[in-house]
């Protein structure tokens, strides 16, 4: 295992290049959000989804060619994962689930009878208006109890002041996250929703880590200079950080390169978490601690004066 407790890097010298990246990141990703949005999925658009597999290649041309005479709407036709895959998407018709429904009866009909391939169905999804509305809803309800719950859980386990500083480093995770996938454009459905709460348990994870090695460091150095403190607690939790970080990236890597399509806006939205919530805990949550006036007094019966 590589052992980094001995470095003496100086992450907090800069502290000011982080903060001013960290911040124009973050409107960056508020303007993509209001100028491009987010590319909404079926999950929470609501529509018809359709996963094709043919023997040969498939041109995408003739199958658009063959919906577009249903008049549907908004008609979408991909290669997914091999010219012999596509994925098709129909927007959500008017009327409750069971149009949606016979939407989708009308659409595998109409490919059997146009497309000369031997058509094999591998995947059919079906979301009503109703139901992609309240996946919204869930979906946004569940990532802000997630931030307030580790509000609390920091709080009741440190001080305020470090409650906050976790909390600020997790929505800078999450909509740095939520901006990139406004950027790119990649489907966003609902396991990014699960890979944004999981990204909220990583990065909080790698930051309680951080402040854990700051609070006895906080006990063991009583008159130690907070810079300096924030900067020894960091290079003595590093070796762990980088370790964790690596292992879970090799692991995410392969998955994003071998796992197929279906999982690849999961794997992406991972790799990207790991990467921001490893920044996030070095640079945002502890330089933060700087400014919010971490109290000493509380630990004081356990101290000893020390600043080696």
């Amino acid at each position: 295992m590589i052992d980094l407790s001995k470095s003496s890097i100086d992450f907090l010298k800069g502290k000011y290049v982080a903060f001013i990246a960290s911040i124009i990141l973050i409107l960056l990703s508020i303007g993509l959000f209001f100028l491009n949005g987010l590319n909404f999925g079926i999950d929470f658009k609501g529509g018809t989804l359709i996963e094709i597999e043919t023997q040969n290649k498939i041109e995408i041309s003739e199958v658009r060619s063959s919906l577009n005479s249903l008049s549907l709407g908004d008609i979408q036709v991909q290669e997914f994962g091999s010219d012999k895959n596509l994925l098709i998407r129909i927007e959500q018709q008017q009327g409750g689930d069971q149009i949606q429904q016979n939407v989708l009866e009308i659409v595998k009909q109409q490919l059997m009878n146009d497309i000369s391939e031997t058509i094999n169905f591998r995947r059919t999804e079906v979301v009503g208006p109703k139901v992609s509305g309240e996946l919204i809803q869930s979906g946004t309800i569940a990532i802000l109890v997630a931030v307030f719950a580790m509000l609390i859980y920091i709080w009741l386990r440190f001080e305020w002041q470090f409650s906050l500083g976790a909390v600020i480093a997790l929505l800078h995770d999450v909509i740095l996250t939520i901006g990139v996938f406004c950027l790119t454009q990649l489907e966003f459905n609902l396991p990014i929703i699960a890979a944004i709460l999981t990204i909220v348990g990583y990065s909080m994870n790698d930051t309680v880590v951080v402040y854990d090695r700051v609070r006895e460091n906080l006990r063991k150095f009583r008159s130690k200079e907070i810079t300096s403190l924030l900067n020894l607690s960091i290079n003595e939790t590093l070796s762990r950080t980088i370790v964790t970080s690596v292992t879970t990236l090799l692991a995410l890597v392969s998955l994003y390169i071998f796992g197929g399509e279906v999982i690849k806006g999961f794997t992406f939205a991972m790799i990207w978490g790991v990467l921001v919530g490893t920044y996030s805990s070095i640079f945002v949550a502890a330089p933060l601690l700087t400014y919010l006036d971490v109290k000493r007094e509380w630990n004081t019966t356990t101290a000893v004066d020390s600043t080696k």
